[in-house]
């Protein structure tokens, strides 16, 4: 009857919430196997619920309702554990009793919680802004989604020097990318690229300072907001408006997987977005977007390419991030030539610090005398009346731009020198990713059992004990052999010299135990007379756990 109950209150502290609630309330939870398990804004514009990202992985998720079935994807705004997607089984997103908000994987261990605490009576409810907030039933608030962004910035949601947004790291992989918004060190609001290898800011344009930039970087309270009509100010004064501003819409500000910033409308006439801002209309001018060695290309209406310097291949032929390898042997000491390649810059990455008033002759030998020199860019400063030579020891972010009127000078083997030809057909590799990526997930056998089963085998096990028990009294108390039996006797007299009696001789024998002959220290001794008529002191015991020894001692000592 116990089991019974704690499996009802084990049950009853972890019953899923009814689909499509508002609240959910202590010790209740929202199921991964149940798609109409969602937590719904009051105005119906948000779901909050678990989203798929992969084959049979989940995450719990924040998005955009669609109010009619032509809108064929989510558009996500906030993600809990996106670098941790659980199980499509068994996991739950619980509120406990303790007022900590958790998510177990597959009912096996927990990947995100709040770290909340409370001795108040809690609930999580969804707010018309997008944001989840956990609170009391007063209305207030322990904790709220808006103080932990992901990759989008919704109306009224604060960007502080505590939080920043991360992109995606591809239009199907919704885990972390390599680009970031934040305030940097000297209170400036910033786009970061962070490679696996590499770093480097691109926002401000990194040659110029921040006040060339009309970046104030004096305001040490670093925030920033968009407002509901389509306005962004930040502390650093760096402010910009929507096409469309001014309007009453829904809108969100995304870091995309590409590195780009972009504010979007939502045209709910036909459920699409739209963007009303961006950072880069030059998408390649974004650092990263290619991988080492590489070259990114855009053409108006048709997109971004990607493609390798010629004598380079790709590392990986579903990821330009990781950039081209060279498939030639560049050791130092050995001739070496440079292809020459117009129209192509590589920023940063510089060697000499000088680049002032080189001849083209002099920037070749400057390259050469370094072994880690793997091209330079050679550039005529009209405002200044002489060229510039800028040796590179990395090859990133490159771009092809027609309005870029210096030469790039590529270090190949001399018997490895290619033509130009050879990069124009190399050029035309999307760099896009179009179709799903399937995660790199491997789900082990649970070894979890059920809570079901649990109790199953609980009952099952303490049953088998207790027949185990019963049959271990039955065979060391019931199934005990006659130590009486002739046998015994003859052998137990051949290895002592005595003989044991049954209860029912020594009674008859001291015509029971009625004449008292003595006392020791374990009992009262008796005089009587054998079966075979020879008289014996006969001894019965206080306590029968003195074992057989102590009684023979004790007869012996009375014949």
């Amino acid at each position: 009857m116990g089991t019974l109950i704690s499996f009802i209150l084990f049950s009853a502290f972890f019953a899923p919430a009814k689909s499509t609630n508002r609240i959910l309330s202590e010790g209740l939870s929202l199921s991964s196997e149940k798609p109409e398990d969602v937590l719904t804004s009051p105005n119906g514009v948000f779901s909050a619920g678990f989203y798929s990202v992969g084959d049979n992985a989940y995450c719990f998720a924040i998005w955009f309702a669609s109010r009619t079935s032509r809108s064929r994807y989510r558009t996500v705004v906030w993600m809990a554990h996106r670098d941790q997607p659980v199980n499509g089984r068994k996991s739950k997103l619980s509120l406990l009793r303790t007022g900590n908000l958790i998510l177990t994987d597959a009912g096996k261990f927990t990947v995100w919680e709040t770290n909340t605490i409370s001795i108040s009576s809690l609930e999580l409810v969804l707010y018309d802004t997008g944001n989840l907030v956990l609170r009391t039933l007063g209305g207030k608030s322990l904790w709220e989604s808006f103080d932990f962004p992901t990759d989008t910035l919704l109306p009224q949601q604060l960007l502080t020097r505590n939080t920043k947004l991360v992109s995606s790291r591809s239009q199907t992989n919704h885990s972390s990318g390599f680009y970031k918004l934040l305030f940097d060190i000297h209170n400036v609001l910033c786009l970061i690229y962070e490679g696996a290898e590499v770093s480097s800011s691109y926002m401000p344009a990194p040659w110029l300072s921040s006040v060339q930039s009309g970046r104030f970087a004096f305001n040490s309270s670093r925030i920033a907001i968009l407002d509901s009509f389509g306005k962004f100010s930040s502390s650093d004064k760096f402010t910009f408006s929507s096409a469309d501003y001014g309007q009453l819409l829904h809108r969100r500000l995304t870091l995309d997987y590409d590195g780009n910033l972009r504010l979007y409308s939502l045209d709910e006439e036909g459920e699409m977005w739209v963007v009303s801002w961006q950072a880069f209309q030059e998408p390649c001018t974004i650092h990263g977007v290619c991988g080492a060695n590489s070259i990114c290309n855009y053409v108006l209406g048709i997109g971004r390419n990607c493609s390798c310097l010629p004598g380079y291949k790709m590392i990986d032929h579903t990821d330009w991030s990781q950039g081209c390898e060279p498939e030639f042997d560049l050791s130092f000491g050995k001739n070496n030539g440079f292809l020459q390649l117009s129209h192509l810059d590589f920023y940063g990455h510089d060697y000499n610090n000088n680049p002032d008033n080189y001849t083209l002759d002099k920037c070749k030998k400057l390259c050469l005398e370094l072994a880690e020199c793997k091209a330079f860019q050679y550039t005529f400063d009209k405002a200044l009346g002489f060229s510039k030579c800028y040796t590179k020891i990395q090859l990133m972010n490159g771009y092809r731009s027609p309005s870029f009127e210096g030469s790039f000078y590529l270090r190949v083997p001399e018997n490895n020198l290619l033509s130009n030809a050879n990069l124009a057909e190399e050029i035309g590799l999307n760099c896009s990713s179009e179709g799903p990526l399937l995660l790199e997930r491997v789900y082990l056998k649970s070894r979890v059992i059920g809570t079901g089963k649990f109790m199953l085998w609980f009952v099952c096990g303490l049953g088998g004990l207790e027949i185990v028990s019963i049959f271990l009294v039955w065979f060391l108390f019931i199934r005990t052999p006659n130590s009486s039996s002739p046998d015994k006797q003859g052998y137990l007299l051949a290895i002592t010299g005595f003989r044991k009696f049954t209860y029912s001789e020594l009674k008859k024998a001291t015509k029971g135990f009625t004449e008292e002959i003595g006392r020791g220290a374990g009992g009262i001794v008796y005089k009587g007379v054998l079966a075979d008529n020879r008289v014996a002191a006969i001894k019965q015991l206080y306590e029968a756990n003195q074992g057989e020894d102590v009684f023979l001692a004790e007869g012996e000592h009375h014949w």
